[in-house]
């Protein structure tokens, strides 16, 4: 029986107001519709209009993709420099990537060396991580903005690490003779302790083959699973640590010992007020004026200047270069006894092998390096190309990080990540492409060979100050804590154990366990997705959820819309998420009438039921397994026990050939359709059919017509 029925077509209208001011609003209906078609079910509309059912790629597609195989594709792929060398832009991006280039370049020498500190490794590492992995990166990444090298967290991570398995020992082999270990040999000497860059660079190789491991196994997709919120109480709560590590140098103080482990936190700060009776003064006054210069700069001047022009001044730069010539040309440090960078070596390091030796003791720590360095970077990276509209590959930034630590792992190179304020910058300065990062470790390579010693003078303190203003903006992202608790309670418990894991705990637990808890944030908004009663718009075809719209209640009818997967994990509130919308339960009023029957109170014909029939709107339900398939079925035979016609609409492709394949339509408990309106329309046919019902028409204004 086909049906029929009215719409409305509504448009935009511009009133001219006094003054000459537009308003648009929207008008009335001025124009309606009418359509006319059958009553539609499942099988029926699939009969006539289903094409054939989509598969995996045949045989034939994949010979035809064998023959599409050309060598160059894949080397472009591998090597993506390859491709986008080619249409380089000389006349019109060489010059911006060059300033781009220079300034980050000047911003990479002061951060290079502050966060080589966070490592527990010199200085001078800083500025090899911001040479030798840039290059590599350059020609394997795909993000064209991120500036790739040392970055705070990565840093402090890796200082735990060395911190842990480390001693400052010149010596490599220590002779047989003088070893007093019970379980040493006479004829093989015994290794002896790593120092801090032989752990340093073990544990960059050890990232970068995991790093590529997950590469080859196509694991970009899982960095969708860290949220925004992980990610943000992640970062924070690793720069309050950051800033932890450097209150012994802005204070000047001597700490007896360096903690770490569980609640390590609670020990640093206690040791920090035992000690705070030797603070240097000098030191402290030269970290207040040089935190006060960099933040008033970072507040103040920074917002105005982006007025006037996109060229920041380097007041990084500029800070280390008035205090490492204050320091070089007055005697104010060796006077108040202010610790200094110290030695800097000049040129380039020979390349070595790291320590393999120390691969199996340092597996475990990697592990969470790799994935927090990759993520930092990736979120980076996808800001700047949803920004600027262009592809990334999530999977080659993997092998281009893996390669670009596995090869810095062989010159003194710690962990690279992306660096936030480097990447704003070089993308605001009007970088385009990754020419940048070669002109930036082109000036990072004439700092190591010349400069470098300049910066030896260069106090502790200052470095510290700079690190403690670099990282206020990632500490700050705590501010945002009250308003996600707000919008979510299970968003901001993610926030609070992430953030006092990594404080009280380790960092690479604190990121296990906002992982964890985040996956399982997601599996309970799974188990218990929306549910609701709906009813029909007046003079329409469309229904909506009852308790949000006013709607027109259809008599005998019950319409019950689920939005989700149906699974093993969420069938149970699926079952009774339907009873309780319905205040209906029909295995109780079966039980009910079985009892009554047998006591012969009541004939099996002489019951009344609280419906004519169910209507389960399935049009947002995107999966069903066996046992979801199940959970229909028994429902299917409770109400059919009944005598209640069960519905069931709009259910995707996918979900009805699952239907399909578990045996559940050919058992006739259910009826198919594509929209709920058919149902509803059908079972109106139905009952106006039947001689022994009489039923009441559902309610309709002048306008509509069914």
């Amino acid at each position: 029986m086909p049906r029929k029925y009215y719409g409305a077509f509504s448009h935009m209208k511009t009133e001219l107001l006094n003054g000459g001011e537009r308003r648009e609003g929207i008008m009335a209906s001025v124009c309606r519709f009418h359509v006319e078609r059958p009553v539609y079910q499942q099988e029926e509309l699939n009969d006539e209009y289903k094409s054939e059912r989509t598969s995996c790629k045949s045989l034939d597609d994949l010979q035809s993709s064998h023959r599409k195989f050309r060598l160059s594709s894949c080397l472009t792929t591998l090597i993506p420099a390859l491709n986008w060398l080619v249409h380089y832009q000389v006349k019109d991006d060489l010059f911006k990537d060059c300033i781009a280039g220079i300034t980050v370049a000047v911003m990479h020498i002061p951060q290079g060396m502050a966060y080589a500190m966070l490592g527990n490794v010199p200085p001078v590492v800083g500025l090899y991580m911001a040479f030798f992995p840039v290059i590599i990166y350059s020609f394997l990444g795909t993000s064209r903005h991120i500036s790739m090298g040392t970055f705070s967290v990565t840093c402090l991570m890796v200082g735990k690490v060395v911190l842990e398995h480390s001693q400052p020992m010149a010596a490599t082999l220590v002779p047989d003779g003088n070893s007093t270990d019970v379980n040493a040999t006479s004829t093989l000497p015994r290794l002896a302790a790593a120092t801090p860059v032989e752990v340093a660079t073990t544990v960059c190789f050890i990232v970068g083959m995991y790093q590529l491991v997950m590469y080859v196994m196509r694991l970009g997709v899982l960095t969708s699973l860290l949220s925004d919120t992980l990610v943000s109480s992640f970062t924070a709560a690793a720069a309050f640590l950051v800033i932890t590590s450097q209150i012994k140098d802005i204070l000047g103080i001597q700490m007896p010992k360096k903690y770490s482990g569980n609640f390590s936190i609670i020990y640093t700060y206690i040791a920090f007020f035992q000690s705070i009776d030797s603070t240097n003064k000098a030191a402290l006054t030269v970290s207040l004026i040089t935190i006060t210069i960099l933040w008033s700069y970072d507040d103040i001047v920074k917002p105005r200047l982006r007025q006037v022009t996109s060229v920041p001044i380097p007041i990084e730069l500029i800070v280390i270069l008035a205090g490492t010539l204050i320091s070089r040309f007055t005697p104010l440090i060796d006077e108040n006894h202010i610790r200094t960078v110290g030695h800097i070596a000049v040129g380039l390091p020979e390349p070595s092998p790291p320590r393999f030796d120390l691969i199996p003791s340092l597996l475990g720590e990697c592990f969470s390096i790799a994935v927090v360095a990759y993520v930092i970077a990736m979120s980076m990276a996808l800001t700047f190309s949803t920004k600027l509209k262009y592809d990334l590959d999530a999977n080659q930034e993997f092998l281009a990080q893996g390669v670009s630590n596995v090869f810095g792992s062989f010159f003194s190179c710690m962990p690279i990540s992306a660096s936030l304020s480097r990447s704003v910058i070089q993308q605001v300065v009007g970088g385009k492409t990754q020419v940048a990062g070669l002109v930036s470790s082109s000036i990072i390579f004439c700092v190591l060979l010349w400069i470098g010693p300049f910066f030896e003078p260069l106090p502790r303190c200052v470095l510290a100050s700079l690190i403690v203003v670099a990282v206020k903006n990632v500490l700050l992202q705590v501010r945002a804590f009250p308003k996600i608790w707000r919008l979510s309670f299970l968003d901001g418990l993610v926030y609070i154990l992430t953030f006092l894991t990594v404080i009280l705990v380790e960092v690479d637990i604190g990121l296990i366990v906002g992982f964890s808890v985040s996956l399982a944030s997601i599996l309970i908004q799974g188990i218990r997705p929306y549910c609701c009663l709906l009813g029909r718009v007046p003079n329409t075809d469309i229904y909506v959820d009852k308790t949000r719209f006013n709607t027109v209640d259809m008599p005998g009818i019950k319409i019950v819309h689920y939005s989700g997967g149906l699974n093993f994990a969420n069938r149970g509130y699926f079952k009774s998420g339907i009873h309780n919308l319905l205040h209906f339960w029909p295995r109780q009023e079966i039980n009910r009438r079985n009892q009554m029957i047998k006591s012969n109170k009541v004939g099996p014909l002489e019951f009344s039921n609280p419906m004519n029939c169910l209507i389960l709107d399935l049009a947002a339900m995107h999966y069903c397994d066996p046992a979801g398939v199940n959970t229909l079925r028994s429902i299917g035979e409770e109400f059919k026990e009944l005598s209640i016609p069960v519905y069931i609409t709009g259910a995707s492709g996918p979900v009805y050939e699952s239907f399909q394949n578990n045996d559940l339509i050919s058992q006739n408990l259910f009826h198919f359709f594509p929209t709920v309106h058919d149902a509803v329309l059908y079972d109106q046919i139905i009952r106006l059919e039947s001689a022994n019902t009489i039923i009441q028409p559902l309610p309709e204004e002048n306008s509509s017509t069914l």
